[in-house]
């Protein structure tokens, strides 16, 4: 089962869990939407001053470049009751098209697509992940971002969307592999990179055959990876989620009935959102795993959302002798969390091999 956490395409609750943080002064009134000949949007250039200062998504969506790039996207826009363009979120089959539209728009990526019912990432915050490992890149490489084939980049469970290793191809030139435990989304990727040739000698897919491993089945005694990358399963259970989808739909629509069992169709996709141990025990398998193959990888990364759970993290890095720590906060609209990246090289400024 893929391992990303995201949004699941046939559920009205993504929007409430996931985009309504970036739209949520947009949705005080109910979106009116446009005429097939579409209404003159309404110019605001404001900022998203909380995104990373190289995201191409700081200001808001050019939907005449979007949908010139992607005509398909026209048939989900509409004005709200503010006069501004903008697409309804909790539309799957929008929220779809407007990602297929920036990919292509703004990262070259052709034909892009996940199976129905599969995950779907926000393209401004899965871009500022790879923004700021750049920047912990750089702190190795005399303060100059590494923009080279050479880098070589692991994604723990790249999930069907293998969001993250075309945004670090298409904007740092970046190698990767993505990894996964489900047939299915690897199969997927594999259809993302033919539909996009300049990709093949670029990003490898790896199926990690056993759910209880991270790191070992994938890194083998050869490899060396420059950096690896995840976003772990947030919840310890399927209630736990369902528990935490029924208060932000609640929270951030008073007016929608309260719901404590939403329908979220995990289906085939349980690891996406939940694991046993959660967060905490997705990530301290990930540490201990990690100290097997500290000469390999240069920078281990993870996300973590759950800040209540970094005390934890450093306890577990202190007791495999990590060498150096590094926290990096980020934010997305009304939701933070933060990257907890960690080497044992005593100075990784010095290992220039792995550029």
């Amino acid at each position: 089962m893929s391992l990303r956490r995201s949004f699941f395409f046939n559920d009205k609750s993504i929007y409430y869990k996931y985009y309504a943080p970036l739209e949520h002064s947009l949705k005080k009134g109910i979106p009116i939407f446009a005429s097939k000949s579409r209404k003159m949007k309404a110019e605001n250039n404001s900022q998203k001053d909380n995104l990373h200062p190289r995201n191409l998504h700081r200001s808001r969506y050019d939907f005449e470049k979007l949908i010139s790039n992607c005509p398909e996207l026209i048939a989900f826009v509409s004005i709200n009751k503010f006069g501004i363009e903008t697409i309804d979120f909790s539309n799957p089959n929008a929220v779809k098209t407007l990602n297929k539209a920036l990919l292509q728009t703004y990262y070259n990526i052709q034909n892009w697509d996940i199976p129905k019912n599969y995950l779907c990432p926000p393209i401004p915050g899965r871009a500022d992940y790879i923004h700021y490992i750049a920047d912990l890149l750089a702190e190795s490489n005399n303060n100059q971002i590494p923009e080279t084939p050479h880098v070589l980049g692991l994604d723990i469970g790249t999930g069907s969307n293998l969001i993250y290793p075309l945004l670090g191809n298409s904007i740092y030139n970046w190698s990767f592999v993505g990894t996964d435990i489900e047939q299915k989304s690897i199969d997927n990727c594999a259809k993302i990179i033919e539909a996009n040739p300049n990709l093949i000698d670029s990003i490898s897919l790896q199926q990690q055959t056993e759910s209880r491993f991270i790191f070992k089945n994938i890194i083998t005694p050869e490899d060396r990876f420059t950096f690896t990358m995840c976003n772990p399963p947030f919840h310890a259970s399927a209630q736990e989620a369902n528990k935490s989808n029924s208060r932000k739909v609640s929270n951030l629509n008073p007016k929608e009935k309260r719901n404590e069992n939403p329908v979220l169709n995990f289906g085939g996709q349980n690891a996406e959102l939940w694991c046993n141990g959660g967060e905490i025990g997705f990530i301290t398998q990930m540490i201990y795993e990690s100290a097997k193959y500290a000469s390999q990888v240069l920078w281990f990364t993870t996300l973590v959302s759950k800040k209540e759970n970094l005390s934890s993290i450093y306890k577990i890095l202190k007791k495999v002798n990590v060498i150096s720590v590094k926290t990096i906060e980020m934010s997305q609209g009304q939701k933070n969390s933060r990257i907890v990246a960690w080497s044992f090289f005593e100075n990784p400024n010095s290992q220039k091999h792995f550029f």
